[in-house]
């Protein structure tokens, strides 16, 4: 069985309410108020940002739409902008889940909303990507999950069927898309969690 694995949430930690209140301290001051700014700025991944995941649109425009609809500044968002790839730090936990599957000889791919100049950070910086037979970044072939086609195009690019495959991903849409696509899914808590979900497919 083929493993695909999500990034964001699942093999790279991502707090955007923390990012908030280290990069637009003046206005994200608690919970409540980053939150709200959460919902302002990335929209649930939908909106502009998922046009910025799908790689249709730029960082400048990005932040340009975000300023003309949300009325923050064009300084402030571009300070959230560039301070997301050094936010994305691998989760220890998940990586070594990966290790295990790859020494016991488990096919692992990716695949992930990402627009291009994250996903050039993540592949300069950490190893672990070595593991991964293929992967798929969203703003590469301009999709994005929970998107049906993008599932297809993923089978296709890998090569599998998605039959005899388990993706894993927090973001509760995409199980669900990927289940409707014929694949395994996992909805992801925690790595101990996942786990746990593979050594009762026999994975592990």
């Amino acid at each position: 069985m083929n493993v695909v694995f999500d990034f964001g949430g699942v093999l790279f930690r991502w707090q955007p309410r923390e990012l908030l209140r280290r990069t637009m301290p003046h206005r994200a001051t608690d919970d409540a108020t980053a939150a709200s700014l959460v919902d302002q700025i990335f929209q649930g991944y939908g909106g502009d940002w998922a046009d910025f995941d799908r790689g249709t649109v730029e960082a400048d425009e990005l932040i340009g739409r975000i300023a003309a609809r949300t009325g923050l500044g064009r300084d402030e968002l571009r300070r959230v902008v560039d301070a997301v790839p050094a936010a994305l730090e691998p989760i220890g936990e998940t990586v070594a889940l990966a290790r295990r599957l790859h020494a016991a000889g488990r096919p692992l791919y990716f695949l992930s909303n990402m627009p291009e100049p994250y996903a050039r950070h993540l592949e300069s910086r950490h190893d672990f990507f070595a593991l991964f037979r293929r992967g798929v970044f969203s703003a590469r072939v301009k999709m994005i999950k929970p998107e049906p086609a993008t599932f297809e195009r993923a089978r296709a690019h890998f090569v599998i069927r998605p039959a005899p495959s388990v993706f894993i991903d927090d973001h509760r849409p995409s199980p669900v898309a990927a289940r409707a696509a014929g694949w395994d899914a996992i909805h992801f808590e925690h790595a101990v969690q996942v786990e746990g979900e593979l050594v009762a497919r026999g994975l592990l």
